[in-house]
């Protein structure tokens, strides 16, 4: 291939929030101009989020996308109409493991399964962000024992971010090889099937596409997004992610308020399309 085409970008993988959408979880009008002006110029785009793939559709309907999307982390790959390409769950020793550490400290624990977002206590303190997040409500249960062998995600959540950080390397050990642990937000930490990561998903969309990794970009602002930076030709950071997560970015752009994904298309991606050659 030559360093030509290397240079060209095809496909764009998006992180939802604290990315592609507002801080009220919308779409701002630069950035859906945008998003246009990718298609105009012949530059595949969707979304990998760690959202279940149910919360993603209103998105994905409204931008126009038609590609598979990642879900769950890359733990779902969906169909534009909810329909699922592949699926992974989070290995059963990793799941018994992450909720006996979660038990011990004082977070707030979602399991997704079934196409449900299932709790025991709703008194929790990010429980009405998680809800107009996602759009649809939660199941109490009793308990979680019926779910726990078709596990799509786990999440602690609590106010004590510090607390969250150090349960995030913690738990990292204590499921290496089975499962993935890493804060989606700086209050939500997200644990996942070992192939359910941004960096998988880019790499099995872009193999959908037949588009080389190289002619890829990425965006996104949480830890979560660093395995997509890393496998991406482009990678791009927004303004306030933390440190840690820019340092694995090509490039920062503006602050999702500010729509930085629009100035990342027009600045970064649209002078590499394949229309402009």
């Amino acid at each position: 291939m030559s360093e030509a085409s290397n240079d060209l970008i095809r496909l764009v993988l998006s992180d939802m929030d604290g990315t592609l959408l507002l801080p009220d979880h919308t779409v701002g009008d630069r950035v859906l101009a945008a998003i246009g002006q990718l298609r105009e110029a012949g530059i595949a785009f969707t979304l990998a989020s760690a959202r279940p793939p149910r919360a993603m559709l209103a998105i994905i309907k409204q931008l126009g996308i038609d590609i598979p999307f990642a879900a769950f982390n890359g733990g779902t790959l969906a169909n534009p109409d909810g329909s699922v390409v592949a699926r992974h769950c989070v290995d059963r020793r990793a799941v018994d493991a992450s909720l006996a550490l979660f038990a011990r400290h004082p977070v707030a624990v979602w399991v997704f399964a079934d196409d449900e977002w299932l709790l025991t206590n709703p008194d929790t303190e990010y429980l009405g962000k998680e809800l107009d997040a996602l759009g649809y409500g939660y199941v109490q249960v009793d308990d979680f024992t019926p779910y726990l062998d078709r596990v799509d995600k786990i999440v602690a959540t609590c106010a004590d971010f510090d607390l969250l950080e150090r349960l995030e390397t913690e738990l990292g050990g204590l499921i290496k090889g089975q499962a993935l642990a890493a804060r989606s937000q700086s209050y939500y930490l997200d644990v996942t099937a070992l192939l359910a990561n941004k960096g998988e998903a880019l790499a099995e969309l872009a193999q959908h596409l037949d588009v080389p990794l190289a002619q890829t970009a990425a965006l996104g602002d949480g830890g979560n997004d660093v395995a997509m930076f890393q496998r991406a030709g482009l990678s791009v950071a927004m303004g306030q992610a933390d440190d840690a997560v820019k340092a694995h970015a090509d490039h920062v752009t503006a602050s999702n308020r500010e729509q930085g994904v629009a100035d990342a298309i027009r600045d970064l991606i649209l002078p590499r399309a394949p229309h402009t050659r």
